[in-house]
């Protein structure tokens, strides 16, 4: 049997995974368990789509923020590679710059095709979604978006960092959007940077709107950190408490009560500042720096317990979410089903009634009279009426299914989950199922034993967590001969 892109795909995940990691290995095994389940369930297209390659493999810190904010500043002095993001105060690239570890000595730019062609990245194929959500007068090439860069410090190895372009972007702002939206869901760790030198956060309503507020009820929102950058050049004009002041006011009306907050500004460029201020401001930022850079360091093991915990949420999720949608669509397709039907034999056999009420022949008389004229049988009528009314059966069903998919549109506001409902709801409504409805309890590929299999997959969760803590913790701090 040939092999699928998502074959390939996972096959040269697995074979990167054994020389990292080889407990993420097995959980691969265990994601493609759950898709064996959705493509019988129809809820996964089997050529196209895995739970697997949902879930970014990679260590991945995103730096999102406004123009201006010194995200590129800030990813230049983590690095010591003064050179590697141009900086301004004005925008200065409006493309999103995905950077990885490289045994060049220099750093090296490569077009987008390197990422979106290469499924051992987080973009790959990218251009697909760019492609339906791009602007009509946009670029439809995805330079226009993505870059990679090659860089050889080695806080780089083993983990990616991309740095966004200034949110505040008006040219191509739905597919900005969107790849904000996908390195979010995606990354382990997301830096969010606020410029402390414009103390007046409510005329950036918009931009907190997308990099705070909707950040706050997900179940992750634990990765983001929020930053307020360059904070000495606020020191030096203004009291540095009432600019914190003010943006934690900000924050807290988009919803923002609790976490943390940093203050922090680059040693290598900051301005002079006044004796009073200065070592407060700079006690704090070397803090809250080095507390960053910690979280930066450890996304390694963050990123596996995430895995992990991707899986038993999709697991759960298949289990608690999707399966009972699909049931729920599929008895109120059969109750619609058999409902109409009721009511036009009701119909049918009222309008029968009627006729004979309103003349003066009877039942009996009538079958009498079709048969006398020997051109038609009782068989051949009786045919004829099995035959049109298997026909109606099947129109039936085909403008219930039809009705109540038009509904899901709006019904399922995730495009897809949608996607998935339809196409296993499409599956559950074919002839066979149509013909024998009344029978219709459980979707196609599903039972006791595809119960089992998720049960299983949920059961392993727990020991993957004791193998990551053998891995990364010694809590009995014997040592390793002894394990």
């Amino acid at each position: 049997m040939a092999q699928t892109k998502i074959d390939l795909r996972i096959k040269n995940l697995k074979e990167h995974l054994k020389k990292e990691n080889d407990i993420l290995c097995e959980v691969v095994d265990k994601f493609r368990e759950l898709d064996k389940i959705a493509y019988k369930l129809g809820f996964l297209h089997p050529d196209k789509q895995s739970y697997a390659i949902q879930v970014s493999w990679w260590p991945m810190i995103s730096v999102l923020g406004t123009y201006s904010a010194g995200k590129s500043t800030f990813i230049n002095h983590y690095l010591n590679q003064p050179k590697l993001q141009r900086t301004g105060t004005h925008a200065i690239d409006n493309k999103f710059s995905i950077i990885c570890y490289g045994d060049n000595k220099n750093v090296s730019t490569l077009p987008a095709i390197a990422i979106d062609a290469d499924p051992r990245f987080p973009f790959y194929q990218i251009s697909q979604e760019l492609t339906n959500v791009a602007d009509d007068d946009a670029e439809q090439h995805l330079d226009t978006y993505l870059q990679l860069k090659i860089c050889p410090s080695e806080k780089l190895q083993g983990k990616i960092l991309i740095d966004s372009p200034g949110f505040d972007a008006d040219n191509q702002r739905n597919s900005t959007l969107r790849i904000t939206q996908h390195i979010v869901d995606l990354s382990d760790l997301v830096l969010v940077f606020f410029d402390a030198r414009h103390p007046e956060p409510g005329a950036m309503r918009d931009t907190l709107e997308h990099l705070v507020a909707k950040t706050i009820d997900r179940s992750d929102s634990n990765k983001f950190l929020y930053i307020l950058n360059q904070m000495d050049s606020t020191a030096k004009d203004d009291n540095p408490e009432e600019v914190v002041a003010a943006w934690t006011r900000a924050l807290a009306q988009t919803g923002l009560v609790t976490g943390r907050f940093y203050h922090i500004f680059n040693p290598d460029e900051c301005v002079e500042l006044p004796e009073n201020v200065k070592e407060r401001i700079e006690k704090k930022s070397q803090t809250d720096m080095e507390d960053i850079h910690a979280r930066m360091e450890q996304i390694g093991i963050e990123r596996s317990y995430r895995v992990i915990g991707m899986l038993e949420d999709t697991a759960k999720n298949l289990e608690q979410n999707i399966i009972p949608q699909i049931k729920g669509l599929l008895q109120r397709w059969k109750q619609r089903v058999i409902w109409t039907e009721i009511s036009l034999d009701f119909i049918v056999i009222c309008l029968i009634g009627l006729w004979f009420a309103t003349t003066d022949n009877t039942v009996a008389g009538t079958w009498q009279q079709l048969i006398g004229l020997g051109t038609i049988s009782l068989g051949t009528i009786g045919a004829l009426v099995f035959i049109v009314g298997l026909w109606l059966h099947l129109k039936i069903g085909d403008m219930v299914a039809n009705n109540i998919l038009k509904k899901l549109q709006t019904e399922i506001t995730d495009e897809q989950t949608r996607e998935g409902l339809t196409r296993a709801f499409n599956k559950n409504t074919g002839t066979w199922n149509k013909l024998f409805i009344w029978f219709v309890d459980n979707p196609i590929g599903w039972s006791r034993k595809t119960q089992q299999h998720i049960n299983e997959v949920l059961g392993s969760v727990n020991n993957y967590v004791q193998k990551l803590n053998d891995k990364f913790t010694n809590p009995s701090g014997s040592n390793s001969i002894d394990k």
